[in-house]
């Protein structure tokens, strides 16, 4: 494999690439690793590599003659690809990685300042990569990584050419826990199953602790994971031990809500939305579904149709939808809801309303996600409204308002029950 690296900072390369598997790899002709100075391709004395914008703006940006001449220097060798780092590229991943590694010439193009001329990208480039979604000064630090993450599959790299087979990320799973000697330290020791020298054994825990460690730090793997039956009931036995790690609470709300000519109304009782809700919630761990209905009559029939499955004769004849609807609790107010989850929780829950409509300043899914995941672990209430959508004095109140549930085309006319179960998902799901 050889590597070519366009930088304004050659020298920034001299350490990573000193020392270690790629120094040895480079002593041993494995990989080639050739960085190309972009300032000596500049055509003024100054060695200008950057300019203003077209347009205005701030920073500056690279120009294309310098990065142009550099690469069209650089001999083609084999099969070769162009790649350009930067923010906006694909995520840098495992899988990647053992894709570049089938090129003979990975020539990278480390971006700087604001960015590259667009029309380096059109011109030149084969693959854009971003190492993660964070900004750093340029782009020689995901150079470096993609280098030493590719070279770890060139056959002969790694001393043990099973390293890259049990690495992280290989099969899709986090790696299983390593031990060395001694036996015992501290008190703590080496898993019996490892000394026992039977390797059918050994690599059954293996896999299990895999399995665990990945559903307990990213569970989000597990969904592009070849799994096992026996791996599934593994999967199932850790849900059934884990808790949640979050409080969101639900509320359908029947008042006070729009009707279709934007009037406020109480809407009726739905028995295929508190049913289809209810089971979404017990599936994504929701702490509890309140229903908000200040009509008597409707909660008389609320009231019906609960007892009915959870205590009557549809406990015994259907006990899964007995679990779902015992999740669900029927209050006269918003206010009322709001209250009780202060008084279990210890604190007045964050409030999230949802609406068909965009509107400003909206929180996405993966942000209301992370907060709804994050250590301080705060209570959430999420709002759903029936009829035309929410009273504006209950969007008005909230604390955040959620995106609207979209995909690629523009219609946007989902039942509340079908609304609720995709939000879960995409605010909830462990990807399992």
């Amino acid at each position: 494999m050889r590597y070519d690296i366009l930088t304004i900072f050659p020298e920034f390369f001299e350490s990573p690439f000193s020392f270690g598997i790629l120094k040895k790899s480079q002593d041993k002709g494995l990989i080639d690793i050739q960085t190309h100075d972009i300032r000596e391709h500049s055509e003024d004395k100054h060695r200008t590599v950057d300019d203003t914008p077209y347009g205005g703006g701030g920073g500056m940006l690279m120009k294309i003659e310098p990065v142009a001449s550099t690469l069209e220097s650089i001999k083609t060798v084999g099969k070769r690809l162009v790649v350009l780092t930067t923010p906006d590229g694909e995520k840098f991943s495992d899988k990647m990685a053992r894709e570049l590694a089938d090129y003979d010439q990975v020539v990278i193009i480390c971006g700087r300042y604001e960015g590259v001329d667009e029309r380096i990208r059109e011109l030149y480039v084969d693959r854009e990569i971003s190492i993660g979604d964070y900004v750093l000064s340029g782009g020689e630090n995901a150079a470096s990584v993609i280098v030493e993450s590719v070279s770890r599959f060139i056959p002969g790299v790694l001393g043990n050419s099973l390293s890259p087979q049990n690495d992280s990320f290989n099969q899709g799973l986090l790696e299983y826990p390593q031990y060395t000697r001694p036996e015992e330290f501290k008190e703590t020791k080496v898993p019996e199953v490892l000394l026992s020298g039977n390797h059918g054994d050994i690599d059954e825990w293996r896999r299990e602790e895999s399995i665990k460690r990945t559903f307990k730090k990213r569970p989000d793997m597990l969904d592009n994971t070849l799994l096992r039956k026996k791996d599934i009931e593994l999967i199932k036995e850790l849900k059934e031990k884990a808790s949640p790690t979050f409080k969101l609470y639900i509320a359908l709300i029947h008042y006070p809500v729009y009707n279709n000519r934007f009037k406020i109304i109480t809407t009726a009782f739905t028995n295929l939305d508190v049913h289809d809700i209810a089971r979404s919630s017990v599936t994504y761990g929701v702490k509890t579904f309140y229903l908000v209905q200040p009509n008597m009559e409707q909660q008389k029939l609320v009231n019906r149709v609960l007892k009915h499955w959870t205590e009557g004769e549809g406990a015994s004849f259907n006990k899964s939808r007995s679990e779902a609807l015992d999740l669900v609790a029927l209050r006269n107010t918003l206010q009322d809801v709001v209250i009780e989850i202060e008084e279990i929780e210890g604190e007045k829950p964050v409030t999230i309303v949802t609406d068909a409509r965009s509107a400003d300043n909206m929180i996405g899914f993966e942000d209301l996600r992370e907060l709804i995941f994050s250590e301080e672990q705060k209570p959430y209430l999420l709002l759903l409204g029936t009829g035309w959508g929410l009273a504006q004095e209950i969007m008005e109140s909230a604390d955040y308002r959620l995106k609207p549930v979209s995909g690629y085309t523009n219609y946007n006319h989902l039942s509340v029950r079908s609304a609720a179960a995709i939000i879960l998902d995409r605010l909830l799901s462990c990807k399992i």
